[in-house]
């Protein structure tokens, strides 16, 4: 369903010069559930309201998304959300296969959003070449924030680490001075998510892309299960994993921060959304914590949390109406910079107000103008069976210190044959 119907349906698109001529109530789905992440999500929801428009939420809980299953659950069941949170590209493809999907490149056209998007966002929002992502914000999948008076404390200086065996050589003088070297939590998803942050990191793009994307025949390059490059992301998830401390078991990733908040741990490598957490707890970036990349990093994968919108038969014109309103509140760059100051992300647009941004912001804008230098998250290339087993084969591993590398090399070929082949 293409954006070019509302033409007959005489809908005028200047929004926000013009009150709104019908209101409508709406369904959104999302899976956040902690105190930065309302809050960011509130800045567009309460854009919204203020049109007039009525918004039930539908909120499940991270680890029961999954890959965004429900959002496909309720579709089936006949009640489709009309605003849905997710990146996925099999969710837009399933949704769009079902004539119930909504292009939204036309509108970023029109408004002039487009070209100043940054250009992971441009690529991250296309699924098949079409533009039906409404891109939030982005986030670097990891990245190290770290309290800065346990580093002193310690006697460390994060900044100077140049490689992660530098990291590494300085654990010893953490844990002697009384604290946990780096916070690690205990789910699928935290496990999931810092291995293909090390895959990139570690094991570099190419080794990436062959192990993530699917090629012309729907599957990842199974070669990549005799690079070197595989193997060292494996012990490098090793390492972390094995110094984390007893508290680890079942600990939420926004837990796992806050003992880096609390002056219990001195780091966290983990997705930047972190950042609202501290933010939450009325930290000040370079005076209580700072932000690094992973020492000697060779690539950083990119999330750009994204939101769809319905379309098709059930949508009513009042509807559809609102549903753009929304994709417009969420990439306006003064709304959008607001939603990152909670969030903890990063505008998606270039043309955010400069005085929106920090250090962080900085690192992470600098870091993506730089050639190969990052990789789209594993939801926007790759299949979601593959990377489901990835995550528990890794948390798995986690789990178990007698796994060797071999045996999660081993474990991750036997699931890709079973998906694959």
């Amino acid at each position: 369903m293409k954006r070019s119907i509302l033409a007959g349906l005489g809908f005028a698109f200047a929004l926000s010069a013009a009150p709104v001529a019908h209101t409508a109530e709406l369904t959104i789905f999302h899976s956040w559930s902690n105190e930065s992440e309302i809050a960011a999500l509130n800045v567009f929801v309460n854009a919204l309201k203020d049109k007039g428009h009525t918004i039930k939420e539908l909120a499940v809980p991270h680890e029961q998304s999954g890959a965004g299953g429900p959002i496909v659950s309720l579709v089936i069941a006949g009640t489709p959300p009309n605003i849905f949170l997710t990146g996925n590209a099999d969710i837009y493809r399933d949704i769009r296969d079902r004539d119930l999907g909504q292009t939204v490149g036309e509108l970023f056209d029109e408004i002039g959003a487009t070209p100043n998007f940054a250009a992971p966002v441009r690529e991250a929002i296309k699924v098949d070449g079409e533009v039906r992502k409404i891109p939030t914000g982005i986030h670097i999948d990891g990245i190290i924030y770290y309290n800065m008076k346990v580093a002193e404390a310690a006697g460390v200086d994060p900044t100077s680490w140049t490689s992660v065996e530098d990291m590494f050589a300085d654990m010893g003088k953490v844990k002697d001075a009384g604290y946990n070297f780096m916070a690690m939590g205990g789910n699928t998803f935290q496990a999931g998510y810092l291995f293909h942050a090390l895959m990139a990191g570690i094991a570099g793009p190419e080794v990436y892309k062959k192990f993530y994307e699917v090629g012309p025949d729907g599957q990842p390059d199974p070669s990549v299960f005799e690079e070197q490059g595989l193997r060292d992301a494996i012990e490098v998830f090793r390492q972390i994993t094995g110094q984390a401390d007893e508290g680890w078991v079942n600990r939420q990733w926004n837990e796992s921060t806050n003992t880096v908040i609390s002056g219990k741990t001195l780091m966290h490598l983990h997705g930047d959304w972190m950042k609202g957490q501290w933010r939450a707890n009325d930290k000040v970036l370079g005076e209580d914590y700072g932000c690094i990349n992973l020492p000697g990093t060779k690539a950083l994968s990119v999330t750009v949390d994204a939101m769809g919108i319905l379309g098709g038969e059930p949508v009513s014109p009042e509807q559809l109406e609102a549903e753009f309103q929304m994709a417009e509140i969420v990439v306006d760059p003064v709304r959008n910079a607001e939603f990152a100051s909670f969030k903890g992300s990063t505008p998606v647009r270039t043309d955010a107000p400069a005085d929106k941004l920090d250090a962080c912001n900085t690192l992470v804008l600098e870091s993506l103008a730089k050639d190969n230098y990052w990789v789209l998250n594993p939801f926007y290339i790759s299949d979601s069976d593959w990377i489901n087993s990835v995550w528990n084969t890794m948390f798995t591993f986690q789990g178990d210190p007698d796994m060797t590398t071999d045996d999660a090399v081993e474990m991750l070929k036997s699931e890709y044959e079973a998906i694959f082949n």
